[in-house]
C-alpha cells in the first residue's frame, strides 16, 4: 500500500532486470525468505509454517502450500479462530477454513532506471517516535504498521514545525532484497514530491548494503504505481491475498 499521489502521465518505459531463478524464488515468497533469512530472528514456528510475533507484523508464511502438513501446521502456529491473511494461497481451502475477504496486489522492483539518492530533509525514526508513526499511519493507510513494526528495518521521516508529516521505511527483507514499505505523507503536504524523496533515500540505503529493492501496492492502487514506476521501478508479477480465520477446533 502506499500514499504516492495519484497520476494521469504515462510511466517511463523501464527494462525489465534480469533475475535470476534464486531472485524469482525469493520474490515469489518474499516472507518465506525473510522469515528464514535476515529476519530468522523474528520467526515464530518450524521449517514449514512461520510468522511475524503479533506486535512485529501480521504475516504468515508457508514453505510450500503444497505440503500435505502445511494446514495443520498453520493453524497450530497461529491458534484457533484467528483472523490471518495469506499470500498466494491456493483458492480451496480445507474445511473449517472461512474466507473473509480478498484482494489483488502487484510486486515491483527497481531497475537500472532507478536513481537513488539520500534525502538531507529525513530524519531516521526509532522507539522513542512509534506514538507518532502509528498515528501518520493511522491518518494515511499505507498498510499494516504495528508498534514493533520500526524493528524489521530502517524508518525515516520528514518533520515540519516538529511534527512528523512523511514517513518510508523498509519491511520485508528476503535475502538480496528489501520491501519499501509505510509509505505516508499527510493531506496537507501532499503533491510536494515527499513520497518519492523518502523512496529514493530508502533505496539508496538498500543499495549500499548490496541489496535491491522492492515494493508492493494494491493493484487498486494506479496512481501509486505509475508513480513508482516513474522512479524506475517495474511491475514484476500480480498476486492475490486473502484474510482467512483458522477453525475454531484444533487440529488433531
Amino acid at each position: 500500500m502506499s500514499s504516492l499521489p495519484p497520476t494521469s502521465s504515462p510511466a517511463a518505459a523501464a527494462p525489465t532486470p534480469r533475475l535470476s531463478a534464486r531472485d524469482v524464488q525469493v520474490l515469489d515468497n518474499p516472507a518465506w525468505f525473510s522469515l528464514t533469512g535476515p529476519h530468522a530472528r523474528f520467526a515464530l514456528g518450524d521449517d514449514l509454517a512461520r510468522r511475524y510475533p503479533g506486535d512485529v507484523a501480521p504475516f504468515v508464511a508457508v514453505r510450500d502450500w503444497n505440503d500435505p502438513g502445511v494446514w495443520d501446521r498453520l493453524h497450530r502456529l497461529v491458534g484457533p479462530s484467528a483472523e490471518i491473511g495469506l499470500n498466494g494461497a491456493p483458492d480451496a481451502l480445507p474445511d473449517g477454513w472461512e474466507v473473509l475477504g480478498g484482494g489483488s496486489g502487484v510486486q515491483l522492483v527497481e531497475t537500472d532506471v532507478l536513481s537513488p539518492r539520500p534525502e538531507p530533509e529525513a530524519v531516521l525514526l526509532g522507539a522513542d517516535d512509534v506514538p507518532e508513526m502509528l498515528a501518520i499511519v493511522e491518518r494515511n493507510q499505507p498498510g499494516p504498521f504495528l508498534p514493533r513494526t520500526h524493528e524489521l528495518g530502517r524508518y525515516i521521516g520528514i518533520r515540519r514545525d516538529g511534527r512528523l508529516i512523511a514517513m518510508a521505511g523498509e519491511r520485508l527483507h528476503p535475502s538480496g532484497w528489501t520491501e519499501i514499505s509505510a509509505v505516508s505523507v499527510d493531506a496537507d503536504h501532499r503533491r510536494q514530491g515527499l513520497a518519492s524523496r523518502l523512496v529514493l533515500d530508502v533505496a539508496f540505503h538498500i543499495q549500499q548494503r548490496g541489496d535491491r529493492a522492492l515494493l508492493h501496492a494494491a493493484a487498486t492502487n494506479v496512481g501509486a504505481i505509475a508513480a513508482y514506476e516513474r522512479l524506475g521501478f517495474v511491475l514484476r508479477r500480480h498476486t492475490t491475498f486473502a484474510a482467512v480465520r483458522t477453525p475454531a477446533v484444533d487440529p488433531s
